[in-house]
């Protein structure tokens, strides 16, 4: 059994026309029917930002989670987001963008690394007091072009004092979509058997080009990654990464490729193909 985390929030934000709350609010309980793990929905940031997700706390009042076992994750930079985001009994999980680049983690939350874990200090003391989960995302975790240093030792340095904190699910993510089906093997195969036995859940937030999207999936796979995030036909990526080539890795590919593994899903595939057509309609054409 695998994980499957459908992210609409990565394939909205970068979006410059702002898409109606009601269509979000929409889409999102459509997604809610289909059998994800997770769906990754908002982020409590500054709308000067993310200004498409300025309606978050709006988006989360119309969701449906009445009949659903699909949890609710929201993305934070600091401990305001994290204030309000915890207010709202439907989130399971606060999702921080923690980097393993100095100059990306700058760039992406205007914070050092030592400035950021003492974020993620404060915010998992935040989320331990009204009973969320804090996720943390490895950004640039296979890599980097700014000529940081990155290697399995660095990364796991990181992860040992978020680990310390208290965190258990951190996702390893290919921020500008560098990674290579080499260096995804190197990175899970040392930490996985490292961490997963004490616990700790390790994922992958592929972002990737219609060439290379497979040999990813199957890289991660077959090192022992249960935890995938993904968004409907790639849409999105990141705004910060200022890479317009790479989108997000197409959910609907992944599927594809678990069932050919004969791996158990648990997505609803009338649900799911429902959703599909939504989302032609939802975000503009390209």
């Amino acid at each position: 059994m695998i994980k499957l985390i459908e992210c609409p929030r990565d394939a909205m934000q970068g979006i410059k026309t702002f898409i109606p709350t009601e269509t979000k609010a929409r889409y999102i309980n459509q997604l809610l029917r289909v059998g994800f793990d997770t769906i990754d929905f908002g982020s409590f940031v500054s709308p000067k930002a993310i200004p498409q997700m300025r309606d978050t706390a709006e988006v989360v009042k119309r969701l449906d989670l009445s009949g659903t076992h699909t949890r609710l994750l929201a993305i934070v930079a600091n401990v305001r987001g994290a204030t309000d985001a915890v207010q709202f009994d439907e989130i399971t999980y606060l999702g921080y963008p923690f980097s393993v680049s100095e100059t990306f983690q700058l760039r992406n939350t205007n914070a050092t690394i030592e400035e950021s874990l003492g974020r993620v200090s404060a915010i998992q003391e935040i989320c331990e007091q009204y009973g969320k989960q804090l996720v943390v995302y490895l950004s640039m975790g296979f890599g980097n072009p700014y000529g940081d240093p990155w290697n399995a030792e660095i990364v796991m340095k990181w992860v040992d004092e978020l680990v310390a904190m208290g965190i258990h699910i951190l996702q390893l993510s290919d921020t500008i979509g560098v990674a290579t089906p080499e260096s995804i093997t190197y990175l899970f195969s040392n930490l996985i058997p490292h961490y997963t036995p004490r616990g700790i859940e390790l994922g992958a937030h592929f972002h990737t080009q219609p060439h290379n999207w497979r040999e990813k999936v199957e890289a991660a796979w077959r090192s022992g990654c249960r935890r995938f995030d993904g968004a409907i036909r790639g849409y999105g990526g990141c705004p910060m990464a200022k890479d317009d080539l790479t989108g997000n890795m197409p959910t609907e590919n992944m599927i594809m490729y678990f069932e050919e593994m004969g791996v158990d899903t648990g997505i609803d595939r009338e649900a799911f193909l429902e959703a599909m057509q939504m989302a032609a309609a939802v975000f503009p054409k390209t």
